[in-house]
């Protein structure tokens, strides 16, 4: 079979990060850090081989519900990232933007993402999409009532209405659907993440842990996305 190229959409569902603490006989805070250890290859790796987007699964709207002092660790996870990353990022020319709800974030992470946002947007390298306070349900909701407001004002007609408007007022807005999605520790689903997006990607579900999961991993989840046969619903002569 002929290789294909590399994806232009790299999804993943960073996932095992509790496991991997409790294989180790840690605190689950700790495996959350060694998942932003592994994090940190990953960014670097995909920007360097041209990856156009790479999007992260960092913490769902569901998210909320699990233990106090594990929405702490997380919360104070995410500051640190920002803090001790954001320098070198920005002088690889990634740009960062964050999918999901930013208002309903506690005001200091609030701070830290829109700042990443602002320093970084002008950047053409990799776009770096990080999931917070994310979920894939509630963005299309959102994107129903960005539409159906405008359809009030009389600035559209529901004829209007069509995939490409809809793609529009996601927030992956501009960026190619996803075309791989990669989802460590095993699990098979998507969790409410990039539903739409997700439509015609491939799918690779490597049974190691997050925190784990090293550039060996990444490029086998790569090379096998480019044995793949990709027809997006036609078939090949």
């Amino acid at each position: 079979m002929t290789e294909r190229a590399l994806p232009r959409h790299v999804a993943i569902i960073m996932d095992g990060n509790g496991r991997w603490a409790k294989q180790h006989k840690l605190q689950v805070a700790l495996g959350h850090r060694k998942g932003v250890e592994a994090l940190r290859s990953i960014i670097r790796e995909s920007s360097d081989l041209g990856i156009e987007a790479l999007s992260l699964y960092a913490f769902s709207t569901e998210n909320w519900k699990r233990e106090k002092t594990e929405v702490e660790a997380l919360m104070a996870l995410l500051l640190e990232f920002f803090s001790s990353e954001i320098d070198e990022l920005h002088e690889n020319n990634v740009c960062i933007r964050i999918l999901g709800d930013k208002a309903g974030l506690p005001p200091k992470q609030r701070e830290a993402v829109e700042r990443a946002e602002i320093r970084t947007q002008a950047n053409t390298g990799l776009k770096l999409n990080i999931a917070i306070n994310y979920g894939g349900r509630a963005e299309l909701a959102m994107a129903a009532r960005e539409m159906a407001e405008m359809a009030l004002r009389g600035e559209i007609s529901p004829d209007d209405i069509d995939e490409e408007m809809l793609s529009r007022h996601l927030y992956t807005r501009g960026l190619p659907d996803v075309d791989l999605l990669i989802r460590t520790s095993g699990e098979m689903r998507l969790s409410n993440f990039l539903l739409y997006q997700c439509a015609y990607a491939e799918f690779d579900f490597p049974s190691v842990l997050w925190p784990d999961f090293d550039l060996e991993a990444y490029h086998q989840a790569l090379d096998a996305f480019r044995r793949r046969d990709r027809r997006f619903g036609g078939r090949n002569k």
